[in-house]
């Protein structure tokens, strides 16, 4: 599967089945036919904001696909990391780096089965976005982060209004603090493909 083909397939996502289909078939391939291929870089910008703003492990990695985001989160001296993804295939790459502590398949919009606020923080990089989980999901994220705890999610900006991104933020007034977001670039430049120039928005903010 070309990266320009693969990347596209994934725009058109529209249930977690679709996501499963997709990723069994590009787990092995992802890092090498995508990330690196398309010169990936929004994984090393969501870690790079989570240590900024001083977030500290336990941290989840929500969508944790092959365990990019949990690698640079470790190399950043973060930790531990325990990752979550609809993919169980994907996982299975992402166990093989030795970045997390834990791994477990999980599905954000059905709920995680966990203790509420079992994390210290919580990151998400590439997950939110159109066809893969919508702004409700974010109330998952929460769930599993202690009060006073950062959540860096990185949301796609082509997608953030319509989808609903920005209502929701408004309706979580209550439940969250010290808001903020960051423009960043999905792609480095060596990215020549027709999503070169996509920018994700990062949704930082702390639970009450």
């Amino acid at each position: 599967m070309s990266e320009e083909l693969s990347a596209n397939i994934a725009y058109t996502l529209k249930t977690p089945e679709d996501s499963v289909r997709l990723y069994r078939k590009w787990a092995e391939t992802y890092d090498e036919t995508f990330a690196k291929a398309t010169d990936y870089v929004l994984h090393l910008e969501v870690a790079r904001h989570y240590v900024l703003m001083g977030g500290f492990g336990p941290v989840l990695d929500v969508g944790a696909g092959t365990g990019l985001c949990g690698e640079a989160l470790r190399e950043r001296g973060i930790g531990p990391v325990d990752g979550t993804d609809i993919s169980p295939d994907m996982l299975k790459v992402a166990a093989g780096k030795g970045a997390y502590r834990n791994l477990f398949k999980g599905d954000l919009l059905a709920g995680l089965t966990l203790p509420e606020g079992l994390y210290q923080g919580a990151v998400s990089s590439g997950t939110f976005t159109h066809g893969h989980v919508g702004p409700q999901g974010i109330d998952t994220v929460l769930d599993s982060v202690r009060p006073g705890g950062w959540i860096v999610l990185a949301v796609n900006a082509r997608h953030y209004g319509a989808a609903g991104f920005a209502a929701k933020i408004d309706e979580l007034q209550a439940r969250i603090i010290d808001f903020s977001e960051t423009k960043v670039p999905i792609y480095g430049p060596a990215s020549t493909g027709p999503n070169a120039g996509d920018t994700s928005l990062l949704l930082t903010f702390r639970k009450v």
